[in-house]
């Protein structure tokens, strides 16, 4: 046998100290991994496998009253199995019962207890608060400033609720780090499909909520009741609903005051966006005893399932310029104070009846947030139709122009 050289010797012994090296590198970066998986994991304890699906009867059946776009049935082992219209499917687990096995592959499963939750629809923040469940949320798709509710706010300045980046943008790491038990969204979600799927592939389930697809303003706060399957809190949420229904029933049963209501706001290019006939603000002022003034305007097929239309003023004037009563929309363009700052948004406004009555309100900004207060603003839209009087400490979401 050939004698082996000091050259390659020298060479080998290099070769053996890096492959030493890289194993030793390749088993700390393991061990961290290992570190990283346990703080991602779940820390809820571990439960044996639940029923057989099939086996599961969910022979009790949520009753709603007027929203359309969720059912919840359930079964008497406290199995919840959710339907939302566009598809989607939840299984809500009891705390401490197992996943049921053979389950469809197109069913998400919620593992009660939901108390490390990422909010991205500012929309359901109302709902939640409203069965005191706040506490549930701990990551925040939107910063504090950007809150109109004063619960979010206050969690976020104590540190009790993080922002955790917008729905199209969120900390992915934060949202693992933290054990995130589902992230809640808005239809929003479905425009960056990319961040759904990266959030499942973490191990979060997303729910997507469509409480701004309900067309009747009492079907969307009904979506209270969802969240109080979601929280285990449904008596609550059954109580809050029911007594808001009791605080409207002497509306509800006034006969129509013969009043036209036009609902607007008017954007930078000076085009007027209004709510289309059917839609959810439509609903509220005929509820009230009032006509919409816009009933008979065209609807734009182009922009979809969207419930706002943007108009010419020129045409807004034809259609509302008789209307008894006009409302500023402030949720989309900003609160107004003065009928001097209407009019600098068009001089035609002059010539508006309602104008020239002072029959001119303004929406807060609160009201797109709080969508469990649409009873009040029924409420307010039927003083401002029967109360000449009216002023703005009786109302909940309307002040008038001065």
């Amino acid at each position: 046998m050939r004698p082996v050289s000091s050259t390659t010797r020298k060479n080998l012994a290099l070769s053996a100290r890096f492959v030493a090296a890289a194993c030793l590198v390749i088993a700390f970066c393991l061990a961290l991994c290992g570190c990283g998986s346990q703080q991602q994991a779940s820390t809820k304890p571990a439960v044996a496998d639940g029923p057989a699906w099939e086996s599961i009867d969910f022979d009790h059946k949520l009753k709603l009253d007027y929203a359309t776009q969720f059912s919840v049935e359930s079964s008497d082992e406290g199995y919840s199995y959710i339907e939302v219209k566009d598809g989607l499917n939840y299984l809500v687990v009891p705390e401490g019962a197992g996943v049921p096995t053979g389950m469809p592959d197109d069913v998400a499963v919620l593992q009660q207890p939901l108390d490390n939750i990422y909010l991205a629809a500012t929309s359901a923040m109302d709902a939640i608060r409203s069965i005191d469940a706040v506490d549930h949320i701990k990551l925040s798709g939107t910063n504090e400033s950007g809150w109109y509710i004063d619960e979010a706010r206050e969690a976020m300045a104590s540190g009790k609720m993080v922002y955790a980046g917008k729905y199209s943008a969120p900390d992915y790491e934060l949202i693992s780090s933290t054990g995130c038990d589902v992230a809640i969204e808005s239809t929003m979600i479905y425009h960056t499909p990319d961040v759904k799927e990266q959030l499942e592939r973490l191990g979060v389930p997303v729910f997507v909520e469509r409480s701004s697809y309900e067309t009747h303003p009492l079907g969307r706060m009904e979506w209270v009741k969802l969240y109080g399957v979601l929280f285990g809190k449904l008596d609550a949420a059954c109580e809050f609903y029911d007594n808001k229904l009791a605080e409207l029933k002497p509306v509800l049963k006034q006969k129509p005051c013969g009043k036209t209501v036009a609902f607007f706001s008017v954007n930078a290019a000076g085009a007027v966006t209004v709510h289309k006939p059917g839609d959810y603000i439509v609903k509220s002022i005929e509820l009230a005893g009032g006509t919409y003034a816009l009933d008979n305007i065209k609807v734009d097929s182009d922009n979809g399932s969207l419930s706002t239309m943007n108009m010419q003023m020129e045409s807004f004037f034809d259609a509302a310029s008789d209307a008894d009563i006009l409302i500023y929309n402030s949720s989309i363009e900003g609160e107004l104070t003065s009928m001097d700052q209407l009019i600098e948004k068009s001089p035609l406004f002059e010539k508006f009846k309602a104008v020239n009555s002072g029959d001119v309100w303004c929406t807060g900004k609160n009201l797109f947030q709080e969508g469990m207060g649409l009873s009040n603003l029924i409420a307010d839209l039927n003083r401002a139709m029967t109360d000449d009087a009216a002023s703005d400490d009786q109302m909940s979401y309307l002040h008038k122009l001065d």
